[in-house]
């Protein structure tokens, strides 16, 4: 329900409305006009009530701060309704911020609706000791069960197997890759988490996968929508919104089916033998109640926060960047002739491992150039500061939500060649050798950087590489590849559209 919607009230049920848009225009237009100080970041001046959202592109917020930036410079405001948010943006600034003053910068600003789903606890969404220890907690025990090592890369090189009889069932014809590729990504942080992976017609695993999926690209869909910033504002009146009842129906399963399997882990539980990160959490739970701790952070909501958390951020986002990496190689065919042609060179028809990385820079800079053009997650997740903070000679009040736009780092002008292009050359030099780039921040930086990024660099690289080794990939029939539309959509990441692609088995 948006704005537009209003007109389709019942006569007191509009009466009502007006009254909350009203309450809602004294209390914007008292935060808009209060300036604690000169020096606050400029911004388009804002309208009472909706702030600058009428001059944001809804279905593109991100196109839209870009152009502000070139405006306003890369430290700026805006107001989301009444809501005041400062955006950071360009590799320079956004590196600062969350590196160089990671402290001040710091903290999660969690939405309203995240914090009604999460109520602070988790790695995402949650701040101080809570967060810390959880994250410490995760970090740990995921390198712990595998990630960055070699069982990790066993479990990938496995899973390709799977994923790869899956793409030969279809002998060629056109289908959509979405479901495979989701069930396979999703299944290296199952068997990191749960201690086992699920079979890809399992029915409440691809349930759990594609409600995870649709509930991240809601968030993102009524993240800035009129309709949200009425709930910011005023909860109690608008909890009935369609786009908050469909959050909570999809959030309401997944929480169900991961009771189902904590209760199955926790009968079978051996503490000295533990077989993924919540039997390692129910473990540490166990033993500080028999140490008699009582405020500990080791308690249910967090155990299953953080679960939503990895599997959330274990599934979409790699397997949308290898989705991407799919249809980009069936996009430009003459780039899939190189990666194809190297791959055969130097590893031949051998399962990929993860030191051959070094040795096929051309593969590796397509995969990062993937990740650059993709550009999964054009705003980081809000940040907020914790403190009074002068920054870039603007001062910034505590508590002041922010926005990195990460979208602005990678296709920072000052900083690539061809910004605009998918052009994997920007990660080679002369002579054809793989190079760094500072400028490379698809996982952000700084306190909140990805705590999975070791294991999506290695998902992102065995598979797309061992599938490259397998098929070629090519528009369907009927088809050329500038009909191939790389327009995403938008959530809180950017995905596909949904397409279909041909996999051509290759010869052995």
């Amino acid at each position: 329900m948006g704005i537009a919607d209003l007109f389709l009230l019942t006569p007191a049920s509009l009466l009502g409305a007006l009254v909350v848009l009203l309450l809602v225009y004294l209390v914007s237009s008292s935060s808009f006009s209060s300036k604690a100080d000169g020096r606050e970041p400029p911004g388009p001046r804002p309208l009472p009530l909706l702030g600058n959202l009428l001059q944001l592109d809804l279905k593109r917020p991100f196109d839209t701060l870009l152009e502000f930036s070139k405006k306003y410079g890369s430290v700026f405001t805006i107001y989301l309704g009444p809501q005041k948010v400062v955006v950071l943006a360009g590799y320079k600034t956004v590196k600062e911020a969350l590196v160089n003053h990671a402290d001040e910068f710091g903290e999660r600003d969690p939405l309203l609706i995240a914090s009604e789903l999460n109520h602070g606890h988790g790695v995402v969404w949650s701040n101080g000791d809570s967060w810390k220890e959880m994250r410490r907690f995760a970090l740990t025990n995921l390198r712990d069960f595998g990630m960055g090592k070699k069982a990790c890369e066993d479990k990938i090189t496995e899973e390709c197997g799977y994923l790869i009889e899956v793409f030969k069932k279809f002998k060629g014809e056109a289908f959509d890759t979405t479901r495979s590729m989701n069930c396979a990504v999703s299944n290296i942080i199952c068997s990191i988490v749960y201690g086992s992976r699920f079979e890809y017609n399992d029915s409440k695993f691809t349930t759990m996968v594609d409600k995870t999926n649709k509930r991240i690209q809601l968030m993102g869909l009524w993240a800035i929508s009129p309709s949200m910033q009425l709930y910011n504002l005023f909860p109690w009146v608008c909890k009935w919104f369609s786009g908050r009842r469909e959050l909570l129906k999809h959030f309401d399963h997944t929480i169900k089916q991961n009771l189902e399997l904590f209760s199955h882990l926790k009968e079978t539980l051996n503490p000295q033998m533990c077989r993924g990160f919540v039997d390692a959490f129910l473990v540490k739970k166990q033993h500080l109640e028999e140490s008699g701790v009582t405020n500990s952070h080791f308690h249910d909501e967090n155990l299953m926060m953080t679960v939503s958390n990895l599997f959330a951020g274990g599934t979409e986002t790699t397997s949308n960047t290898l989705r991407w990496a799919l249809l980009l190689m069936a996009k430009y065919p003459k780039i899939q002739d190189q990666v194809q042609e190297e791959l055969r060179r130097v590893i031949g028809s051998r399962q990929v491992e993860m030191e051959d990385r070094r040795n096929v820079p051309f593969t590796d800079a397509v995969i990062h150039e993937t990740q650059r053009v993709a550009n999964i997650l054009p705003i980081a997740l809000p940040h907020r500061t914790c403190q009074d903070v002068t920054f870039q000679g603007h001062f910034i009040k505590k508590g002041t939500t922010v926005y990195p736009l990460l979208t602005s780092v990678l296709y920072d002008e000052d900083e690539w060649e061809k910004p605009h292009s998918f052009y994997p050359a920007h990660f080679l030099d002369k002579e054809g050798k793989f190079v760094k780039r500072d400028a490379f921040m698809p996982f952000s930086a700084g306190r909140r950087v990805c705590l999975g990024e070791s294991l999506a660099r290695m998902e992102l690289f065995i598979f797309f590489a061992s599938l490259m080794q397998h098929f070629r990939f090519t528009p369907p029939p009927g088809v050329s590849e500038d009909e191939l539309d790389l327009t995403p959509r938008v959530g809180v990441t950017l995905n596909p559209l949904v397409h279909k692609l041909c996999a051509i088995p290759c010869e052995q």
